[in-house]
């Protein structure tokens, strides 16, 4: 594999977990970082909640590889972040007010996305899924 598969999503969504099953199942590399790092060597990339939110990014993703949304009901992703002091984002909003956000969010991680994947199963039944669409549309060239 060459070219990218970016995941995107909100937080607690999985991208980081799924990311490193599908590059074991892909047989790449795996990263975890924000969309001015993006790597144009290919691999598995976890973009930042954010970074599909930006059309500059979004190209850039796209024109380096695939753009895949784990698209994560909202609780399930809610109990995933709820205690995570590490993302000051979720202290300093109400459980409400992130839902809100994640509901602006879900149009552009769709809009911006090439495939969406079920993010409801568990992290190999999702990287499943994803393998299954790269392998389809043959992102290598």
């Amino acid at each position: 594999m060459s070219r990218a598969v970016y995941l995107c999503g909100f937080m607690g969504c999985g991208k980081t977990t799924v990311g490193r099953v599908l590059a074991d199942l892909l047989g790449t590399a795996y990263a975890d970082m924000d969309v001015e790092e993006m790597g144009k060597n290919g691999g598995v990339i976890a973009c930042g909640g954010g970074a599909m939110l930006r059309e500059k990014n979004a190209d850039l993703a796209a024109k380096n590889g695939v753009v895949v949304y784990i698209d994560t009901p909202y609780d399930i992703c809610w109990e995933r972040i709820k205690d995570d002091v590490n993302r000051p984002i979720v202290a300093a909003n109400t459980k409400e007010s992130l839902g809100e956000l994640y509901e602006k969010r879900k149009a552009l991680y769709t809009a911006h996305s090439a495939f969406r994947a079920d993010g409801t199963g568990s992290p190999s039944q999702i990287a499943a899924q994803i393998a299954e669409f790269i392998k389809k549309v043959n992102i290598t060239r």
